[in-house]
């Protein structure tokens, strides 16, 4: 019996059978369009890919990356038959890193048990309480029950990944559920994960982690966390809504479908409307959200007010903004002396990714030229007057940080001086403007390396110290004194101060080293140096 089963059986569940819109647009769609016709590569979340944020950046016309491409998306039709495509809006690239060296927070974490436990709640228990109290009707109580016992039995029949997979998916909803967390909002987007689950893992192909999916009769992106399942990828939907939007009025249609079926699963949540996500990540513990998820939602919502002039669009984007007025983990603000920082992990408030606040800024500020909202406004200035102060310490003088202390991917560095040209074009603050040509400048300037060892003991294992001014693949050959080559290797390295483990060195006098350094860029540098062995 799976872990899924010994749990409910111990619960005791009995098994259930404006403004801005049009210059901005006539300034960008000509490039939107060829950067489509090219299959740019995007980034999220999020939780969320790099992948899909760099989408946001091709929705804005903004330049990408040398070699961007389409991702390749695996879309699942009738009967289980699975087909493979290159979808231009949805785009390829890494997923988001996690934050780095975050623990859960203490409001995230398990309270204290109590001495005497009530009856622990189970999905088939609180489905049952919901019914009971009228919150859903006999239909939705018999097709949510359907749903879950058809995902028991299927994960019984399974084996090996499928089951780990589909298990995972079950044992999140069953933790939702004894959290008291299976409210009737969540209902729709839950059991719709549950179903999209069970239909790939019975029918479908083993995948990789990160691997998109369709589905034929849908419009939105899901994505693969391996050991979590294939979980709906917020960020993704809402920046291929961008994309569609941006492609031009041939694509507004679909750009509306999706919405259609992405608005639905929405949840309550701060006090408004708030797309979540339902898998561990890193600490997080579900239900949680994000600022840059959020936020592209936002932006979303209303570039489908500027294609169709319904104005609906708008009053569902200033619902959305309530998320950016609560604190975590709740909601993604983090007030500070200056203002406020949207974050991208309502379980990690402590962790600034500054990619993500920056996109975050842009929907927001989007939104409110468009729609005159004076609480957008407000949110835009909080956060705008954080961001301006925030922003010069994420350049190190010759790349990009992602966090503090942690360097950008190449495509993160790309993704981010394209938030910060989008910034300084909209608001022209000079630190948006100095920063992205920084930022543009370190793709190709060649890293810069410095020996700082000089003197070693003879005989003795050692480190060469060297200092390195940016993420960089380095290598190191020294050379004896007699001209032969007694060592060599490479390694990665960020930026900062670095060194080599090297075996002793046996004989006396002056030792040539090489360092040749490759950032990520593709930018080379090397240098020659000696060091003395008296």
């Amino acid at each position: 019996m799976t872990f899924v089963r010994r749990r409910i059986a111990r619960a005791g569940a009995a098994p259930l059978p404006a403004a801005l819109a049009p210059a901005l647009r006539a300034a960008f769609a000509p490039a939107l369009r060829a950067a489509f016709a090219l299959a740019p590569r995007a980034a999220l979340a999020l939780a969320p890919p790099a992948a899909l944020a760099l989408a946001l950046l091709a929705a804005l016309g903004l330049a990408l990356p040398a070699g961007a491409q389409a991702a390749r998306v695996l879309v699942m039709g009738p009967g289980g038959h699975v087909t493979a495509h290159q979808d231009p809006f949805v785009l390829a690239g890494e997923p988001t890193p996690p934050p780095n060296a975050v623990k859960a927070t203490a409001a995230a974490a398990t309270p204290p048990k109590p001495k005497k436990k009530p009856p622990q709640k189970t999905v088939v228990s609180e489905l049952k309480r919901l019914l009971t109290s009228g919150a859903i009707n006999p239909t939705q109580y018999d097709t949510y029950s359907s749903s879950f016992n058809a995902a028991l039995n299927a994960e019984h029949h399974l084996k090996g990944t499928r089951a780990t997979e589909l298990e995972a998916v079950i044992t999140n909803l069953h933790n939702i559920a004894a959290g008291g967390k299976l409210t009737p909002g969540r209902l729709p987007v839950l059991f719709q994960t549950l179903d999209r689950n069970r239909e790939w893992w019975t029918t479908g192909p083993l995948l990789t982690s990160g691997q998109y999916v369709e589905f034929s009769d849908s419009q939105l992106v899901w994505e693969y966390y391996a050991g979590q399942g294939i979980e709906l990828q917020v960020l993704g939907s809402f920046g291929k809504a961008d994309g569609l939007y941006a492609a031009g009025p041939a694509d507004y249609a679909q750009m509306e479908a999706l919405l259609a079926q992405i608005i639905p699963l929405a949840v309550n949540r701060a006090g408004g409307l708030v797309w979540e996500y339902y898998f561990q990540f890193d600490g997080g513990k579900p239900p949680w959200t994000s600022a840059m998820s959020q936020g592209t939602g936002i932006e979303a919502l209303t570039r489908a007010y500027l294609a169709s002039h319904d104005s609906s669009y708008l009053q569902l984007a200033h619902q959305a903004l309530a998320v950016f007025t609560a604190p975590p983990p709740v909601g993604v603000q983090v007030a500070t002396p200056l203002g406020a920082r949207y974050v991208q992990y309502t379980f990690a408030p402590g962790t600034s990714i500054i990619n993500a606040f920056l996109q975050s800024l842009i929907g927001l500020y989007d939104y409110a030229q468009v729609s005159q909202d004076p609480l957008a406004q407000q949110l835009f200035n909080a956060g705008n007057a954080e961001a301006e102060a925030e922003v010069p310490t994420f350049d190190t003088g010759a790349w990009s940080l992602y966090q503090p202390g942690l360097e950008d991917t190449l495509s993160y560095h790309e993704l981010v001086t394209g938030f910060l040209q989008q910034l300084c074009t909209r608001t022209q603050a000079p630190v948006y403007c100095t920063t992205a040509q920084h930022f543009t400048a370190y793709l190709t300037t060649p890293p810069v390396l410095q020996l700082l060892t000089q003197h070693l003991a003879k005989g003795k294992p050692a480190t060469i110290s060297f200092q390195l001014s940016k993420i960089s693949h380095v290598g190191i050959v020294v050379i004896g004194p007699g001209g032969h080559t007694l060592f060599s290797t490479s390694a990665s390295f960020g930026y900062g101060t670095r060194s080599f483990a090297v075996p002793p060195l046996k004989h006396k006098g002056t030792y040539t080293i090489h360092l040749a350094a490759t950032d990520l860029a593709g930018n080379f540098n090397r240098i020659v140096g000696t060091i003395q062995v008296p």
